[in-house]
Protein backbone atom coordinates (compact mmCIF):
# COMPACT_ATOMS: atom_id res chain seq x y z
CA UNK A 1 0.00 0.00 0.00
CA UNK A 2 1.19 3.56 -0.89
CA UNK A 3 2.70 5.44 2.29
CA UNK A 4 1.49 9.11 3.22
CA UNK A 5 3.61 12.26 2.36
CA UNK A 6 0.67 14.92 4.03
CA UNK A 7 -1.69 14.45 6.70
CA UNK A 8 -5.16 17.24 6.62
CA UNK A 9 -6.18 17.95 10.10
CA UNK A 10 -9.60 17.20 10.82
CA UNK A 11 -10.16 20.58 12.08
CA UNK A 12 -13.39 22.64 14.11
CA UNK A 13 -15.00 23.48 11.00
CA UNK A 14 -15.74 19.49 10.25
CA UNK A 15 -16.46 18.81 13.76
CA UNK A 16 -19.10 21.60 13.69
CA UNK A 17 -20.65 20.04 9.98
CA UNK A 18 -20.95 16.84 11.18
CA UNK A 19 -22.95 18.33 14.67
CA UNK A 20 -24.94 19.71 12.11
CA UNK A 21 -25.97 16.71 10.45
CA UNK A 22 -27.69 15.48 13.47
CA UNK A 23 -26.10 12.41 13.57
CA UNK A 24 -27.67 8.81 14.92
CA UNK A 25 -26.54 6.28 16.94
CA UNK A 26 -26.85 2.80 15.17
CA UNK A 27 -27.12 -0.20 16.99
CA UNK A 28 -23.28 -1.45 16.20
CA UNK A 29 -20.67 1.19 15.05
CA UNK A 30 -20.15 4.80 15.64
CA UNK A 31 -22.59 7.95 15.18
CA UNK A 32 -23.93 8.15 11.47
CA UNK A 33 -24.78 11.22 9.68
CA UNK A 34 -26.81 11.68 6.83
CA UNK A 35 -23.97 13.90 4.17
CA UNK A 36 -26.04 14.74 0.74
CA UNK A 37 -28.37 11.84 0.99
CA UNK A 38 -25.98 9.12 2.01
CA UNK A 39 -24.97 7.83 5.35
CA UNK A 40 -21.75 8.19 6.99
CA UNK A 41 -19.29 7.86 10.19
CA UNK A 42 -17.53 10.92 11.03
CA UNK A 43 -14.28 9.14 10.27
CA UNK A 44 -15.65 8.03 6.70
CA UNK A 45 -16.55 11.05 5.96
CA UNK A 46 -13.60 13.14 6.79
CA UNK A 47 -11.57 10.26 5.06
CA UNK A 48 -14.02 10.92 1.70
CA UNK A 49 -13.63 15.06 2.02
CA UNK A 50 -10.21 14.17 1.42
CA UNK A 51 -9.96 11.96 -1.11
CA UNK A 52 -12.95 14.23 -3.46
CA UNK A 53 -10.71 17.32 -2.49
CA UNK A 54 -6.71 15.53 -3.85
CA UNK A 55 -6.92 12.66 -5.67
CA UNK A 56 -5.96 13.13 -9.74
CA UNK A 57 -7.42 10.15 -11.48
CA UNK A 58 -4.96 9.35 -14.93
CA UNK A 59 -6.55 7.31 -18.06
CA UNK A 60 -5.13 3.77 -16.70
CA UNK A 61 -6.82 3.88 -13.68
CA UNK A 62 -9.34 0.86 -12.59
CA UNK A 63 -11.86 1.35 -9.61
CA UNK A 64 -13.72 -1.08 -8.21
CA UNK A 65 -16.78 -0.29 -6.60
CA UNK A 66 -19.17 -1.92 -4.20
CA UNK A 67 -21.20 -1.91 -1.02
CA UNK A 68 -19.82 -3.47 1.81
CA UNK A 69 -20.48 -7.23 2.33
CA UNK A 70 -21.00 -7.42 -1.54
CA UNK A 71 -18.09 -9.62 -2.78
CA UNK A 72 -15.24 -6.91 -2.45
CA UNK A 73 -12.80 -9.05 -1.61
CA UNK A 74 -13.85 -11.64 -4.76
CA UNK A 75 -13.89 -8.94 -6.86
CA UNK A 76 -10.23 -7.19 -5.88
CA UNK A 77 -8.41 -10.73 -6.31
CA UNK A 78 -9.82 -11.32 -10.10
CA UNK A 79 -9.02 -7.48 -10.86
CA UNK A 80 -5.56 -8.13 -9.76
CA UNK A 81 -5.10 -11.33 -11.06
CA UNK A 82 -6.13 -10.43 -14.70
CA UNK A 83 -4.12 -7.27 -14.99
CA UNK A 84 -1.30 -8.73 -13.49
CA UNK A 85 -1.00 -12.13 -14.99
CA UNK A 86 2.08 -11.36 -17.05
CA UNK A 87 3.68 -9.87 -13.90
CA UNK A 88 3.93 -13.55 -12.23
CA UNK A 89 2.51 -17.00 -12.91
CA UNK A 90 -0.79 -18.19 -10.99
CA UNK A 91 1.87 -20.36 -9.08
CA UNK A 92 3.55 -17.29 -8.15
CA UNK A 93 1.18 -14.97 -7.43
CA UNK A 94 1.40 -12.45 -4.67
CA UNK A 95 -2.47 -13.70 -3.68
CA UNK A 96 -0.61 -16.73 -2.29
CA UNK A 97 0.96 -14.57 0.87
CA UNK A 98 -1.23 -11.45 1.01
CA UNK A 99 -4.64 -10.76 1.32
CA UNK A 100 -6.44 -9.27 -1.24
CA UNK A 101 -7.06 -5.59 0.50
CA UNK A 102 -3.53 -5.22 0.69
CA UNK A 103 -2.90 -5.65 -2.99
CA UNK A 104 -5.92 -3.40 -3.60
CA UNK A 105 -6.33 -1.04 -1.21
CA UNK A 106 -8.97 1.30 -0.02
CA UNK A 107 -9.64 5.09 -0.74
CA UNK A 108 -11.59 6.47 2.02
CA UNK A 109 -11.05 3.53 4.34
CA UNK A 110 -7.59 3.01 4.56
CA UNK A 111 -5.07 5.55 2.04
CA UNK A 112 -6.82 8.72 3.12
CA UNK A 113 -7.96 7.68 6.55
CA UNK A 114 -7.30 10.13 9.29
CA UNK A 115 -6.62 12.86 6.73
CA UNK A 116 -3.92 11.32 5.02
CA UNK A 117 -2.87 12.44 1.82
CA UNK A 118 -1.11 9.76 0.21
CA UNK A 119 1.10 9.45 -1.97
CA UNK A 120 -0.39 8.13 -5.33
CA UNK A 121 1.42 9.28 -7.60
CA UNK A 122 4.40 6.31 -6.83
CA UNK A 123 1.76 3.84 -6.93
CA UNK A 124 3.20 1.56 -10.44
CA UNK A 125 0.12 1.68 -13.12
CA UNK A 126 -2.51 0.25 -13.70
CA UNK A 127 -3.72 1.80 -9.93
CA UNK A 128 -6.27 -0.61 -8.77
CA UNK A 129 -8.20 0.94 -6.02
CA UNK A 130 -10.93 0.35 -4.51
CA UNK A 131 -14.31 2.01 -2.66
CA UNK A 132 -17.54 1.76 -1.15
CA UNK A 133 -18.76 5.38 -2.16
CA UNK A 134 -21.78 6.23 -4.49
CA UNK A 135 -21.34 6.73 -7.61
CA UNK A 136 -21.73 10.77 -7.49
CA UNK A 137 -19.02 10.93 -4.47
CA UNK A 138 -16.03 10.10 -6.46
CA UNK A 139 -14.29 12.68 -7.18
CA UNK A 140 -14.65 14.54 -10.47
CA UNK A 141 -11.10 13.50 -12.02
CA UNK A 142 -12.66 9.65 -11.96
CA UNK A 143 -16.09 10.81 -13.58
CA UNK A 144 -14.49 12.98 -16.38
CA UNK A 145 -11.34 11.05 -16.81
CA UNK A 146 -12.57 9.25 -20.08
CA UNK A 147 -10.58 6.24 -19.85
CA UNK A 148 -10.46 5.66 -16.42
CA UNK A 149 -12.68 2.29 -16.12
CA UNK A 150 -15.53 1.89 -13.01
CA UNK A 151 -16.39 -1.95 -12.30
CA UNK A 152 -19.18 -2.27 -9.94
CA UNK A 153 -20.51 -5.67 -8.11
CA UNK A 154 -23.89 -5.08 -6.71
CA UNK A 155 -25.12 -8.16 -4.82
CA UNK A 156 -29.13 -9.08 -3.62
CA UNK A 157 -29.57 -6.69 -0.20
CA UNK A 158 -30.65 -9.93 2.09
CA UNK A 159 -27.77 -11.55 1.61
CA UNK A 160 -25.99 -8.32 2.16
CA UNK A 161 -27.50 -7.30 5.25
CA UNK A 162 -27.14 -10.86 6.61
CA UNK A 163 -23.13 -10.60 5.60
CA UNK A 164 -22.59 -7.52 7.42
CA UNK A 165 -24.52 -8.64 10.78
CA UNK A 166 -22.05 -11.84 10.49
CA UNK A 167 -18.66 -9.62 9.74
CA UNK A 168 -19.97 -7.24 12.74
CA UNK A 169 -20.20 -10.11 15.26
CA UNK A 170 -16.75 -12.07 14.28
CA UNK A 171 -15.49 -8.27 14.28
CA UNK A 172 -16.53 -7.68 18.04
CA UNK A 173 -18.71 -4.92 17.05
CA UNK A 174 -21.98 -6.62 17.72
CA UNK A 175 -21.54 -8.06 21.25
CA UNK A 176 -23.69 -11.33 21.22
CA UNK A 177 -24.77 -13.44 18.52
CA UNK A 178 -28.30 -14.03 20.38
CA UNK A 179 -29.11 -10.19 19.98
CA UNK A 180 -32.33 -9.20 18.54
CA UNK A 181 -31.86 -7.99 14.45
CA UNK A 182 -35.41 -6.38 14.43
CA UNK A 183 -33.45 -3.07 15.07
CA UNK A 184 -30.93 -3.14 12.92
CA UNK A 185 -33.16 -4.65 9.97
CA UNK A 186 -35.21 -1.82 10.69
CA UNK A 187 -32.63 0.52 10.00
CA UNK A 188 -31.51 -1.40 7.02
CA UNK A 189 -34.48 -0.61 5.15
CA UNK A 190 -34.48 2.71 5.99
CA UNK A 191 -31.17 3.26 4.52
CA UNK A 192 -29.37 4.24 8.19
CA UNK A 193 -26.34 1.96 7.30
CA UNK A 194 -22.81 3.01 6.04
CA UNK A 195 -22.61 4.45 2.38
CA UNK A 196 -26.70 3.77 2.33
CA UNK A 197 -29.15 3.69 1.21
CA UNK A 198 -28.32 0.11 -0.31
CA UNK A 199 -30.68 0.84 -3.18
CA UNK A 200 -29.46 4.17 -4.30
CA UNK A 201 -26.08 3.18 -4.17
CA UNK A 202 -26.74 0.52 -6.49
CA UNK A 203 -29.00 2.81 -8.90
CA UNK A 204 -26.37 5.61 -9.01
CA UNK A 205 -23.86 3.03 -10.52
CA UNK A 206 -26.37 1.04 -12.80
CA UNK A 207 -27.61 4.35 -14.54
CA UNK A 208 -23.71 4.87 -15.11
CA UNK A 209 -23.30 2.12 -16.69
CA UNK A 210 -26.33 2.17 -18.69
CA UNK A 211 -25.37 6.04 -19.86
CA UNK A 212 -21.67 5.03 -20.28
CA UNK A 213 -21.09 1.01 -20.62
CA UNK A 214 -17.22 1.36 -22.10
CA UNK A 215 -16.63 3.53 -18.43
CA UNK A 216 -18.91 1.49 -15.91
CA UNK A 217 -19.27 -1.86 -15.98
CA UNK A 218 -22.34 -2.95 -13.44
CA UNK A 219 -22.07 -7.08 -12.34
CA UNK A 220 -23.80 -8.65 -9.97
CA UNK A 221 -22.28 -11.40 -7.23
CA UNK A 222 -25.17 -14.03 -8.69
CA UNK A 223 -23.56 -13.89 -11.91
CA UNK A 224 -20.33 -14.64 -10.82
CA UNK A 225 -21.06 -17.60 -8.64
CA UNK A 226 -23.17 -19.13 -11.70
CA UNK A 227 -20.49 -18.57 -14.40
CA UNK A 228 -17.08 -17.34 -13.30
CA UNK A 229 -15.35 -18.46 -16.10
CA UNK A 230 -17.47 -15.91 -18.48
CA UNK A 231 -16.83 -13.26 -15.72
CA UNK A 232 -13.10 -13.53 -15.76
CA UNK A 233 -13.19 -12.85 -19.53
CA UNK A 234 -15.77 -9.87 -19.70
CA UNK A 235 -14.32 -8.31 -16.77
CA UNK A 236 -10.93 -8.95 -18.86
CA UNK A 237 -12.56 -7.54 -22.19
CA UNK A 238 -13.87 -4.49 -20.24
CA UNK A 239 -10.21 -3.43 -19.25
CA UNK A 240 -8.43 -3.90 -21.91
CA UNK A 241 -6.74 -7.15 -21.09
CA UNK A 242 -8.62 -9.82 -22.82
CA UNK A 243 -7.69 -13.42 -23.13
CA UNK A 244 -5.71 -14.32 -26.27
CA UNK A 245 -6.81 -17.56 -27.97
CA UNK A 246 -3.53 -19.00 -26.57
CA UNK A 247 -4.59 -18.37 -23.07
CA UNK A 248 -7.93 -19.39 -22.86
CA UNK A 249 -6.78 -22.71 -24.71
CA UNK A 250 -4.10 -23.42 -22.06
CA UNK A 251 -6.75 -22.92 -19.28
CA UNK A 252 -5.42 -19.49 -17.66
CA UNK A 253 -9.07 -18.61 -17.29
CA UNK A 254 -10.12 -21.47 -15.29
CA UNK A 255 -6.49 -21.14 -13.18
CA UNK A 256 -7.32 -17.76 -12.67
CA UNK A 257 -10.80 -18.32 -11.12
CA UNK A 258 -9.69 -21.58 -9.16
CA UNK A 259 -6.81 -18.82 -7.54
CA UNK A 260 -9.53 -16.60 -6.66
CA UNK A 261 -11.93 -19.02 -5.13
CA UNK A 262 -13.49 -18.40 -2.19
CA UNK A 263 -12.38 -22.17 -1.30
CA UNK A 264 -8.30 -21.72 -2.41
CA UNK A 265 -8.25 -18.08 -0.41
CA UNK A 266 -9.98 -18.83 2.65
CA UNK A 267 -7.64 -21.95 3.48
CA UNK A 268 -3.99 -19.79 2.55
CA UNK A 269 -2.19 -18.91 5.90
CA UNK A 270 -2.32 -14.62 4.87
CA UNK A 271 -6.30 -15.27 5.27
CA UNK A 272 -6.61 -17.12 8.12
CA UNK A 273 -4.16 -15.56 10.62
CA UNK A 274 -3.65 -11.62 11.18
CA UNK A 275 -6.17 -8.31 11.14
CA UNK A 276 -6.80 -5.24 8.78
CA UNK A 277 -6.03 -2.01 10.33
CA UNK A 278 -7.67 0.75 8.67
CA UNK A 279 -11.20 2.67 9.49
CA UNK A 280 -11.80 -0.62 10.92
CA UNK A 281 -10.13 -3.51 12.68
CA UNK A 282 -10.92 -7.09 11.00
CA UNK A 283 -9.60 -10.30 10.89
CA UNK A 284 -8.43 -11.31 7.82
CA UNK A 285 -10.41 -14.61 8.28
CA UNK A 286 -13.48 -12.33 8.41
CA UNK A 287 -13.40 -11.91 4.70
CA UNK A 288 -14.13 -15.36 3.98
CA UNK A 289 -16.95 -16.57 5.80
CA UNK A 290 -19.30 -18.58 2.85
CA UNK A 291 -19.65 -16.44 -0.05
CA UNK A 292 -23.19 -18.24 -0.84
CA UNK A 293 -26.10 -17.16 -2.28
CA UNK A 294 -29.31 -17.35 -0.53
CA UNK A 295 -28.03 -17.65 3.14
CA UNK A 296 -30.04 -15.09 4.18
CA UNK A 297 -32.83 -17.75 5.24
CA UNK A 298 -30.29 -18.92 8.12
CA UNK A 299 -31.07 -15.26 9.35
CA UNK A 300 -34.30 -13.35 8.25
CA UNK A 301 -37.71 -14.52 8.79
CA UNK A 302 -39.87 -14.88 5.65
CA UNK A 303 -41.53 -11.06 6.73
CA UNK A 304 -38.39 -9.67 6.76
CA UNK A 305 -37.39 -11.31 3.00
CA UNK A 306 -40.57 -10.45 1.50
CA UNK A 307 -40.53 -6.78 3.55
CA UNK A 308 -36.99 -5.80 2.35
CA UNK A 309 -37.94 -7.86 -1.49
CA UNK A 310 -40.74 -5.48 -2.00
CA UNK A 311 -39.14 -2.29 -0.81
CA UNK A 312 -36.10 -3.09 -3.60
CA UNK A 313 -38.44 -4.02 -6.13
CA UNK A 314 -39.80 -0.72 -5.85
CA UNK A 315 -37.07 1.56 -5.10
CA UNK A 316 -35.71 0.28 -8.39
CA UNK A 317 -38.77 1.08 -10.30
CA UNK A 318 -38.56 1.28 -14.03
CA UNK A 319 -35.12 1.59 -13.76
CA UNK A 320 -34.52 -2.28 -14.95
CA UNK A 321 -32.60 -3.23 -12.99
CA UNK A 322 -33.22 -6.88 -11.19
CA UNK A 323 -30.94 -8.78 -8.46
CA UNK A 324 -31.83 -12.62 -7.82
CA UNK A 325 -33.12 -13.72 -4.58
CA UNK A 326 -32.88 -17.16 -4.27
CA UNK A 327 -32.57 -19.52 -0.72
CA UNK A 328 -30.38 -22.40 -1.13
Amino acid sequence: MSSSTEVEQKDDHFEELFQRLQPKKPVAGSLLANYQGVWFGADLLQATLTFQKHFKAIDSDIMLATMPKSGTTWLKALTFSIVNRNNHSVDESPLLFSNPHYLVPFLEIYLYKDGNIPDIDSMPCPRILATHLPYQFLPSSILDCSNCRIIYLCRNPLDVFTSVLQFLLQNGRISSPSMSIDVPFEQFCQGIHPYGPFWDHCLGYWDASLKNPQKVLFLKYEDLKKDINSSVKKIADFLGYPFSAEEEEAGLVEEIAMLCSFENLKNLDCNKEGEIKAAFRAKHSSFFRKAEVGDWVNVLTPSMANRLEKLFQEKLGESGLTLEINSK
